[in-house]
């Protein structure tokens, strides 16, 4: 470490310097309450709105909130003009993505349907909520990533229900496979993208355009940033501990299912970011777009996926349980990959010296 690492390290607050600990920490407290407490995993699955589970809303809108209300929405021109960009994010997301996860779920799970169907219709489910704060923590373009999650929310609303057929019903078919289907109508669909992304992304916009217009940018960006910032940890380390509580005994007590379910997910999630993260590079889009690019592309929208295969199959089912091992296997992997992201930045000659905007953006 530099000098000059050594002294952006030395700014940061104690949640983010062991940011891997708190997060290790939420994991383990949410599996042993539900493992321990009687009856907790009902109760939070209990609370919940037209389908929606409200401790996992407020956890993800805590946590979005701020890192869209330190988006330049001024900027965003400079993003959608970037086509290399956008078609990047289109080819992983919506062909490489599901073709992968397809292919895995068959491949590593052929006697499994249940858990099979669960994969495939996460890999659909691409992400438009918690891969913000995974960009942000390793320093990607925050303007990039507002753009790439909204171009995320429109296909999704429009592809999702029938790249499911396709999936599930039209290339099994083809190939001589079981086939199956989905229940998703565009309505579930776009109810989802409106929560999880369509009201912090309001909400911080509007903060950014009062702030400053009553205040100034010098002072929204040096005052009230660093002050709302930690806000977006809190929501993350919250909406874990919920999450494994929801699941602490399912999990706990099938590790075989889990570990089964969770091999493809890692490799998944492994081949998106670093395909994500070739690709940037190799178009030249610079550090802080490739990191975008690939963080976008490895994230999936579990809230979708979870509701879907409930929705269709049954809150007790392997496709229900293959949902909710996503974001468990998916939080810890991009963690590690925010800090090898991290480290990769010396790979980009157009990188600079860490500064005090990079220890915000943390």
């Amino acid at each position: 470490m530099t000098a000059t690492e050594t002294a952006v390290a030395g700014k940061l607050s104690m949640l983010d310097r062991f940011l891997p600990v708190w997060i290790g920490a939420a994991m383990v407290a949410g599996l042993l309450v539900g493992r321990i407490v009687p009856g907790v995993g009902d109760a939070l699955a209990s609370v919940e709105l037209d389908g929606i589970s409200l401790p996992i809303a407020l956890g993800l809108l805590i946590m979005m909130y701020p890192v869209l209300a330190k988006v330049r929405y001024d900027r965003l021109d400079s993003v959608t003009g970037d086509r290399r960009l956008l078609l990047g994010s289109l080819l992983l997301n919506w062909i490489l993505g599901p073709a992968l996860m397809f292919a895995l779920a068959w491949l590593l799970l052929p006697d499994l349907p249940e858990y099979r169907t669960g994969l495939i219709i996460v890999g659909l489910a691409r992400c438009i909520a918690m891969v913000v704060i995974w960009n942000d923590l390793a320093c990607g373009d925050r303007e990039a990533a507002a753009v790439l999650v909204a171009l995320n929310s429109v296909f999704q609303v429009v592809m999702f229900a029938v790249l499911g057929w396709f999936y599930l019903s039209v290339l099994p078919g083809w190939l001589g496979l079981d086939q199956t289907t989905i229940d998703a109508s565009p309505w579930q669909i776009a109810k989802s993208v409106l929560i999880f992304l369509g009201i912090p992304l309001v909400a911080g916009y509007l903060t950014r355009r009062i702030g400053e217009r009553v205040k100034g940018r010098d002072w929204y960006e040096a005052s009230f940033l660093p002050r709302l910032g930690p806000w977006a940890l809190y929501g993350l380390l919250f909406t874990i501990v919920v999450l494994f509580a929801l699941q602490g005994e399912q999990i706990t007590s099938a590790p075989w299912d889990v570990a089964r379910i969770a091999l493809p997910l890692l490799i998944y999630f492994a081949v998106m970011w670093g395909g994500g993260f070739v690709l940037g590079a190799a178009m030249g889009l610079g550090y802080a777009r490739t990191t975008t690019l690939a963080f976008t592309a490895a994230g999936n929208n579990f809230e979708l996926a979870i509701a879907v295969a409930i929705a269709t199959y049954g809150a007790t089912s392997g496709q229900a349980l293959a949902g909710v091992i996503g974001p468990l296997i998916e939080v810890p992997v991009l963690v590690g990959l925010v800090y090898v992201s991290l480290a990769l930045r010396t790979r980009f000659t157009a990188t600079v010296a860490p500064t005090e905007e990079s220890v915000r953006r943390a």
